[in-house]
């Protein structure tokens, strides 16, 4: 297939768009760290708001979404949609926590929170390991999307598709920093949802498909609608609903979704104007994330049912995709070569957009590990601002080499996706409890850290007899005993530390009676906060469900879900304010 002149006109409009933004802001990104890490710590919630949901949806998130439809059904997004738990935890506890830290990257928040030189060499460590190791792990991840998005849409060979995007992408994040990366984040957001829901009503509309009604009952589309899993056979429930739901949002370290707040999400608030600013825009993502997108790229996925059945029809249809890349996942992106000039450049677009969003992002947040957490930390404690952006363009330069390289190397959406969060099982608790347990020291986390990559590994390179679900499970459960005993083990923290960052902090709650003395304070916020986690999941989740019985047709059963999602929005805004 190829892209007519109109399809490759809107592809080159946006690459030319986001060249111009990052000249526009390079001058002042340029200025110091804070400006090229944290545009200035005067971003509006908004703003922030998008970027997130922007830089959470990549070329890869529909292919995923596509490969779990294809082969659990509607019910197995549920392993995504489970993260919304740590999502609100993140917004009305986590958010105002974060922001009053008043630290450049979420890595530096370990010499704020821990003492010594053990703090001292998880910061070197994490910055490491976060900013290369698995940082380029979830570029190669987006990267293996756009290899088959390239393939499939634009004809082109995996590595020249990467080429081209990774080079305009390397030029404007390494030229304007985060805010030139925030403000292409809300051109993507609005090429993705325009993109995805009008391919959406075209694909639908395709005689194959003949409309909504036809889709719905179709014979390969019927037994894949269910919103719940089946609760009568635990082999399907439990690995699709349960394990998500009670293990492994809090378990898991994921990007996005990470326990506590962390990753790019923690980069966003600290860029905000205030507290405020940063609760309302985590607010917003998580509401966009779940209740707002996942259904265009669910009923495109459920359309390819009925266009591409087997794998066999992808291949045949796409004789050319690389042996290694065939899978269910290509789908979505065999769906879109069915649409029309000008649309498919629209769509095209956008997918590329949020292949580049994502990258972007990755790249200027590794970078801001690798600047702030080990070059000035470790090697050259007096180096000026200037030299600081100087270095974090570099490190930009390496880590898209080494994540497009490794992109290359992978073959599924689903591959990766498990391996990511098999590497951070069992780590999610301890960034729950190091903000509420005086205890909790950097030994724990070095212990957790080190024991959940050797089970990961040995589960993913030698035991080959369990289910990937039972992996996570038992992964996350031995590393939890292991880093529990190891934290009555090592020795506390020292007081003046425990102090300073109660003092900054106010975490309150009972885990930190004794180091609160002279701390006047309100209530502490957390239960009223976790009322309000519960009330804005079903509020989302009421929606996400409601408008997917709508679509099914059980009129009913949508208004009631949705009513009780409205009602629990309601009884939110009343709690909030």
């Amino acid at each position: 297939m190829t892209l007519s002149t109109l399809d490759w006109t809107i592809v080159a409009a946006y690459f030319a768009l986001s060249l111009v933004v990052g000249l526009w802001v390079s001058r002042q990104a340029g200025q110091d760290t804070k400006s090229f890490f944290l545009a200035g710590r005067n971003m509006p919630w908004w703003l922030l708001g998008v970027s997130m949901v922007a830089t959470t949806f990549s070329t890869d998130t529909p292919n995923l979404v596509t490969d779990l439809v294809r082969q659990n059904g509607v019910s197995g997004n549920w392993a995504w949609w489970a993260f919304l738990l740590t999502g609100m935890l993140t917004v009305f506890v986590y958010a105002k926590l974060w922001r009053r830290s008043g630290v450049l990257t979420d890595i530096e928040f370990y010499e704020l929170r821990y003492s010594g030189k053990a703090a001292a060499f998880l910061r070197g460590f994490r910055a490491l390991y976060l900013g290369l190791v698995f940082n380029v792990l979830v570029m190669a991840t987006v990267s293996l999307a756009a290899v088959k998005f390239g393939e499939i849409v634009l004809g082109w060979p995996g590595w020249v598709t990467l080429t081209i995007a990774c080079s305009i992408t390397l030029a404007y994040s390494a030229l304007g920093g985060l805010k030139a990366i925030i403000i292409t984040d809300f051109v993507q957001f609005t090429l993705a949802m325009i993109g995805s829901v009008w391919a959406m009503l075209y694909i639908l509309d395709l005689p194959e498909i003949g409309g909504l009604s036809n889709l719905i009952s179709h014979i390969n589309v019927s037994d894949k609608l269910a919103l719940i899993p089946d609760l009568s056979d635990p082999n399907v429930w439990v690995p699709v609903m349960l394990v998500p739901l009670a293990v492994q949002w809090w378990a898991s370290y994921y990007p996005g979704a990470e326990p506590g707040g962390g990753g790019y999400i923690a980069q966003r608030m600290f860029s905000a104007k205030d507290e405020s600013n940063a609760v309302a825009a985590t607010f917003l993502f998580n509401v966009a994330h779940y209740a707002l997108r996942p259904w265009p790229w669910i009923l495109i996925a459920l359309s390819s049912l009925i266009v591409f059945p087997e794998l066999a029809d992808i291949q045949r249809a796409f004789p050319n995709l690389s042996a290694d890349k065939l899978g269910h996942d290509v789908a979505y992106p065999a769906m879109l070569t069915l649409l029309p000039s000008g649309l498919l450049g629209l769509v095209a677009a956008s997918l590329i957009a949020a292949f580049m969003s994502t990258m972007s992002t990755q790249l200027n947040l590794g970078a801001s590990y690798l600047v702030n957490d080990f070059y000035h930390r470790f090697i050259n404690k007096n180096a000026s601002e200037k030299q600081l952006v100087q270095i974090g363009r570099l490190f930009t330069v390496l880590s898209i080499i080494l994540g497009g390289g490794l992109g290359l190397m992978l073959t599924s959406a689903g591959q990766a996706f498990t391996l990511l969060l098999m590497i951070g099982a069992g780590t999610g608790l301890i960034y729950i409890l190091r903000w509420f347990w005086w205890r909790i020291n950097a030994y724990t986390e070095i212990v957790a850290m080190v024991s959940s990559i050797i089970i990961a590994g040995y589960f993913n390179f030698g035991e080959s007899s369990l289910e990937g679900w039972q992996k996570i499970v038992i992964g996350a459960f031995l590393t939890t005993i292991v880093w529990v005993v190891a934290t009555y083990f090592t020795p506390p923290d020292d007081e003046v530390t425990l102090r300073n960052f109660v003092k900054k902090v106010n975490p309150g709650g009972p885990g930190w009676v004794k180091y609160s003395d002279g701390i006047s304070g309100k209530p502490w916020p957390v239960p009223k906060g976790i009322l309000s986690m519960v009330l804005g999941c079903v509020a989302v989740y009421g929606f996400l469900l409601g408008v997917g019985q709508l679509i099914y047709g059980q009129t009913s059963s949508g208004l009631l879900i949705c009513g009780l999602g409205a009602a629990s929005s309601y009884g939110l805004l009343k709690l909030w304010k």
